[in-house]
Order: structure tokens, then C-alpha cells, then sequence
């Protein structure tokens, strides 16, 4: 269970490090398995070079070594991949969250040497991620299986919704490549066809259950399991209505996090969105 973190900012642009400290340090409390800093739910796309180093460091420096830090890559270009990955584990990151941005098309052979140099890179563990709903270049199952043979690349997150080709990811690699399941999913039923975990934003805000119905799935406890994730899915609907990013940092505001609002262009939540947030919330205790 690796919570996607949000990134607290000022209206300035300034990386808000002592919050994200805080709320580092609640999870590990909590039981998370690990963190993962500049995830979708950290709004990557929207920081600059400096911002995005200072959120991993304020992660690993709240860290402590307790759990291991995933700290995300993602760009246009190889080069500039490869620098940021490079970066950020001479900065004691334990493993790299890599995905592709993308303006123009990308061939398979070229999304395959994207994440392989970004392996080769480095000496720690890759999570390869891909994102359908907002990538021009999606991962094919051919690519992957490729990609699966590389000594560093063990973990696939994939925030597609459909979990038939997690099945298949899961049938063509085997025990090469671990599955990660995203918020976009049923937790439960990517752990049940044999997924690793999740890493997702929704964690945040609701970590001791979400590291509850993990060690639900682990134990083969599935109708509680089931039950537990029937209640979570509430929170799931309620930001498939909103944009993450806004619906993440209100959850967190709510729980007395000031996280900030979401970096313009994007909108904070209007108060009536924020609402159905916080009643979810209420409901979940």
C-alpha cells in the first residue's frame, strides 16, 4: 500500500515541506507500506525541476529510512528522464516511479527505450506506470514483456480501468513483473487475481483502511475484505466526479493538513464539492 502524496504548495509556488513532513510521518504511522512523491496525485505535470526536487527530499528526509521512497520520473525526453532519475537516488530515493509524457505519438520502440534507459540509469527498483486516460503513448503488452526482463524493472502500476489486462499482464510475465493496482480499480479484485497492492491518492486520506483491506486480501479473507472495500469505494466515486488533485488536498485541508489548493490552471474544489468530500469522510470515521 504506497499512497500517491499530494504536494503541498503555496499560492507562491513554494513546496510547503513541513506539512508534507506531517503527513509523511501520519502514514508510516498508519502502516503504509511505502511513499510515493510525484504521482498524478502529486500533480507532477504542474511542478518546475526545483519543486519536484524538494518534494522528494522533504519525503525522504520525513522518511527516515522507515519505509521505502518510490519518488516519481516523468518527461518528454530520455535525457532529461534519466537526469531526474539519476538525481533523485543520489538523493537516497529507494526506487523510481517512471512514466512518459508525451506530445507527439511515441512507437513502441520508443516507449520501450524510455523506461529501459531510465533502468539502466540507475541502481534501484523501477515502477514502470502507465496512465491511458492521460497519456498519448500507452505500455503494450508486448512492451511490457519486454520490459519485465530487465534486471530493475520488477513493478508495473497501471492506471488503466480495465482489469482484464492486468490479468493479462499478470498470465504473459509471471513473477517477473509485480502488478500495482491504481485508484482506477477494484483494489480487492487486482489482490485476488494476484496483484502486489495498489499505489493510489485516495490513500492519503484513508490509509489505516486502506492498509487494513491490503492485510484483509493477504490473509485470503475475502468477504470481509469485500465488505470493507464496498465502504471504500465511496470515496472512489466521489473523485471520479472532480478533479484528484483538488479532491486529495480537500480531503487532506479537512483532516487539518494545509496542503493548499491544486496549481492553477486547475480549480480548488467549490464548497459544495467539498462537501460530498467531506461527508464521504465522515462516513468512512
Amino acid at each position: 500500500m504506497f499512497p500517491y502524496l499530494a504536494s503541498p504548495i503555496g499560492p507562491d509556488g513554494t513546496i510547503r515541506s513541513a506539512v508534507l513532513g506531517r503527513l509523511c510521518d501520519d502514514l508510516i504511522h498508519a502502516g503504509v507500506h511505502g511513499l510515493t512523491p510525484l504521482g498524478s496525485t502529486g500533480e507532477f505535470a504542474y511542478l518546475d525541476r526545483v519543486q519536484r526536487m524538494t518534494v522528494v527530499e522533504a519525503t525522504i528526509d520525513a522518511a527516515q529510512g522507515r519505509v521505502p521512497v518510490i519518488a516519481g520520473v516523468a518527461s518528454t525526453t530520455i535525457a532529461d528522464a534519466v537526469a531526474q532519475a539519476k538525481a533523485y537516488q543520489a538523493r537516497g530515493a529507494d526506487g523510481i516511479l517512471a512514466v512518459l509524457e508525451a506530445y507527439f505519438p511515441v512507437s513502441d520502440a520508443g516507449v520501450e527505450a524510455y523506461f529501459r534507459a531510465i533502468a539502466d540509469a540507475v541502481d534501484v527498483p523501477v515502477v514502470i506506470y502507465t496512465n491511458p486516460q492521460f497519456q498519448r503513448s500507452d505500455l503494450s503488452l508486448d512492451v511490457i514483456a519486454r520490459l519485465a526482463e530487465h534486471p530493475r524493472i520488477n513493478y508495473i502500476k497501471d492506471a488503466s480501468t480495465n482489469t482484464g489486462r492486468l490479468l493479462s499482464i499478470i498470465n504473459r510475465c509471471g513473477d517477473a513483473i509485480k502488478v500495482f493496482a491504481a485508484s482506477s480499480h477494484i483494489p480487492a479484485a487486482v489482490m485476488l487475481i494476484g496483484g502486489h497492492g495498489w499505489m493510489a491518492g485516495p490513500a492519503c486520506i484513508i490509509p489505516r483502511q486502506s492498509v487494513e483491506l491490503y492485510n484483509l486480501c493477504q490473509a485470503a479473507c475475502w468477504d470481509d475484505a469485500m465488505r470493507l472495500q464496498t465502504r471504500l469505494w465511496r470515496v472512489n466515486e466521489a473523485f471520479a466526479r472532480f478533479n484528484l488533485a483538488a479532491c486529495i488536498k480537500a480531503g487532506l485541508s479537512i483532516q487539518g493538513y494545509d496542503v493548499g489548493d491544486p496549481v492553477p490552471p486547475q480549480a480548488a474544489l467549490t464548497s459544495e464539492q467539498r462537501k460530498v468530500v467531506e461527508d464521504v469522510l465522515h462516513s468512512l470515521g
